[in-house]
């Protein structure tokens, strides 16, 4: 984020950074907070995040971070929310994630309205119906994931705590499945939905603090002009949330070099670049490569692709475009290929009534070196379906 923090800045970090380390040991406090009174009052939205990015790298797990970061930045919403920045204007991308947020505060208003009602317990079908239309809101985190977090890696030298924010974004996830299931549960208790609910409350408005006043800010001030109009345009591969989606903006095709209709010449055959294109968008599987740098380098954009892409992770190392809790299993699998002690790793998973199979292959050169990664994730929903057999005579 910054490369040279001035003297000011860097006892501000280390003061907020005692600070928290004081809370995650249980330490008073109040007592904390007049101790560090002069840092936590004139702290920064960059100051948050070198503080944050520091835990990470001395060790710090991102559930410790999570377990006190509320009460951490309760404290810091002061300084945080009178910190001046330019906000982003109709047109920037942030523009429309602080919009969606907006609309976001305003359901959850109406659930907090029906939770005063007399009988809130009578209300569980209303809730129901207020919750499903939430899960829409997921596409936000994924624009985040997708979008912002790739170009910020981009720009910002420690981004470590986006760790933490991807990780809270998966808690949300959790938590709004969680409430779902109790709500069209009828042996469910009230209590239990209660504190669900509450949980969600305090995850999904935490969230809106952590990216209106502190990553928002930074992302504006630190994003060069460029990458933020291809931030916009990369915005129109996902669905707008809540909002009504602004004009698209002319895209620009990059022409292609090809030299005649013989781009990629094998021995069993040769494909024109729009042939080759339509190859990869009509599989039946969605595919990305990842090098031997363990960057993504390729995917391909079916028709209807399984999980999101956005061009913007292109060169992105691969163990950022997944959550803290399931990097080591990632760079588990990249070591065993790149060791060469296995070749293949399979994994199966139900997700919005889909049986999907996840499929990890080692590719090596002609002399076996080790070249990256093949990631294959196929919906095998209707084959598992499949009994006897339907041969082609057969017609449809």
């Amino acid at each position: 984020m910054e490369r040279g923090r001035d003297t000011a800045a860097e006892q501000r970090v280390k003061d907020i950074l005692a600070f928290s380390r004081g809370i995650m040991n249980g330490e008073n406090g109040r007592e904390l907070i007049e101790r560090y009174k002069t840092s936590i009052e004139t702290l920064t939205p960059h100051d948050m995040l070198e503080m944050e990015n520091r835990q990470l790298q001395a060790g710090v797990s991102p559930n410790m971070i999570k377990a006190t970061i509320g009460k951490v930045i309760n404290t810091f919403y002061k300084a945080l929310s009178s910190y001046e920045w330019e906000k982003p204007r109709e047109g920037e991308f942030l523009f429309y994630l602080m919009a969606e947020n907006r609309e976001l505060e305003k359901r959850l208003g109406a659930i907090k309205e029906i939770l005063k009602s007399g009988n809130p317990e009578k209300e569980k079908p209303n809730l129901l119906t207020r919750f499903i239309e939430l899960v829409d809101f997921n596409h936000h985190y994924v624009k985040k994931e997708n979008i912002l977090f790739p170009y910020l890696e981009k720009v910002w030298e420690n981004y470590l705590p986006l760790q933490v924010m991807w990780s809270l974004h998966d808690d949300i996830r959790k938590s709004l499945k969680k409430i779902l299931n109790l709500l069209q549960d009828r042996w469910s208790s009230w209590e239990e939905l209660n504190r669900e609910i509450g949980n969600y409350f305090f995850l999904a408005y935490g969230m809106i603090f952590k990216e209106d006043l502190i990553v928002y800010p930074v992302a504006c001030e630190t994003i060069p002009r460029k990458d933020g109009e291809e931030m916009y345009i990369r915005n129109f591969e996902f669905p707008f949330v809540y909002i009504e989606p602004p004009p698209r903006p002319e895209i620009r095709i990059i022409d292609k070099k090809t030299t005649g209709e013989d781009l990629y010449q094998s021995d069993t055959g040769n494909l024109t670049v729009d042939q080759l294109e339509m190859l990869f968008r009509y599989l039946p599987s969605d595919i990305t490569y990842v090098d031997e740098n363990d960057r993504v380098v390729y995917f391909s954009r079916s028709e209807e692709r399984i999980f999101p892409r956005s061009p913007a992770v292109i060169g992105r190392k691969v163990q950022n475009c997944h959550p803290p809790e399931s990097v080591h299993m990632v760079n588990k699998i990249i070591t065993s290929f790149r060791e060469g002690t296995e070749n293949k790793a399979r994994f199966w998973i139900n997700i919005k009534g889909k049986k999907l199979l996840i499929e990890y292959f080692a590719m090596r050169d002609q002399n076996g070196a080790y070249r990256g990664v093949l990631e294959v994730t196929t919906d095998i929903t209707e084959i598992q379906t499949l009994a006897g057999e339907k041969r082609l005579l057969e017609g449809n």
